[in-house]
């Protein structure tokens, strides 16, 4: 997938300018691009629309100025991108209640390793994730995965964890997408 280039990151008055207009179609593709597996789950499949929306929402929010920071934060999002076969997702653990939330995280340090995106030839790709994402005895709410599934058409996402068991086949739309980033 083709990464963010510093050319295309635009100052902050232009940015503003364009701002609503791309914020709106950034939205439009993050549509297709959501997932929900169960009650807690979801998978934000990146592209480089939603990479590129990322780092210019960062800069305008932090007020980023200067070349190394403007520089950190494209290595920092471009690294959510998948490569040729692979699909890059930001995954959200979704839970509103924090004593709750807490609780669940520290009870789930194993998640990572189940989750999956199955084909459509039922080949189960398990997630790739960061290990600095799972602390000591509890896990991020937010992880960045991803799935090597070559040039195999990715057909639902799951979690085979025992506490959450579930999973989701995609529709069409997202089959679309996804497919798009893969080449």
């Amino acid at each position: 997938m083709r990464r963010v280039s510093r050319e295309e990151i635009k100052k902050a008055p232009e940015y503003a300018a364009t701002r609503e207009d791309f914020r709106r179609g950034v939205l439009e593709q993050k549509e297709r691009r959501r997932v929900h597996v169960g009650s807690y789950l979801t998978f934000l499949f990146e592209n480089h629309d939603t990479v590129l929306y990322q780092i210019q929402e960062m800069i305008r929010a932090e007020n980023i100025n200067n070349e190394p920071d403007i520089q950190h934060e494209m290595e920092t999002y471009n690294e959510l991108l998948g490569n040729r076969g692979e699909l890059g997702c930001t995954l959200l653990i979704e839970i509103d209640d924090p004593a709750r939330r807490a609780e669940l995280l520290s009870r789930w340090t194993d998640l990572p390793g189940t989750l999956y995106i199955e084909t459509e030839k039922g080949t189960r790709v398990s997630a790739e994730f960061d290990s600095r994402q799972v602390g000591r005895g509890r896990i991020s709410s937010v992880h960045y995965l991803k799935f090597r599934v070559g040039d195999q058409v990715p057909r639902k996402v799951g979690c085979s964890h025992p506490d959450i068991a579930a999973e989701t086949t995609l529709t069409p739309e997202q089959t679309a997408a996804l497919c798009q980033d893969l080449l």
